[in-house]
């Protein structure tokens, strides 16, 4: 499986995850689960618009887009015991959105020093 494959693959969990998370596992205690996931979903379809120009490069603002939701994964952990095991697999999966970008890069660059001539 490619790094890219398993980016977006993680970048689907991520996305299938919130109205998992907002609107069934552990549902705000106001009751607001739809206005959770109204403020949690259009980020992360974002990087959408980057696939236009490629790849590679919608797989960054993933990344980068991934990184909040790690925090968040992290403070919703630690702070709201009946979203703990929602929240680390939230966190989980963005482990491996950043891991899958770092291992993109680092087989792009395996590939660019194979393609120039030793001189």
């Amino acid at each position: 499986m490619t790094a890219l494959r398993v980016g977006f693959l993680a970048w689907a969990g991520l996305v299938a995850l919130q109205p998992a998370w907002y609107l069934w596992s552990a549902p705000p205690q106001n009751g607001q689960g739809a206005l959770a996931l109204a403020l949690t979903l259009p980020p992360l379809l974002l990087p959408l618009l980057a696939l236009r120009t490629g790849a590679r490069r919608a797989l960054t603002w993933i990344g980068i887009v991934s990184l909040f939701y790690f925090c968040h994964g992290i403070v919703a952990a630690y702070a709201v015991p009946a979203a703990r095991p929602i929240a680390l697999l939230q966190v989980l999966i963005c482990t491996l959105l950043v891991g899958a970008l770092g291992w993109s890069a680092i087989a792009a660059r395996r590939r660019a020093g194979a393609a120039r001539p030793a001189g």
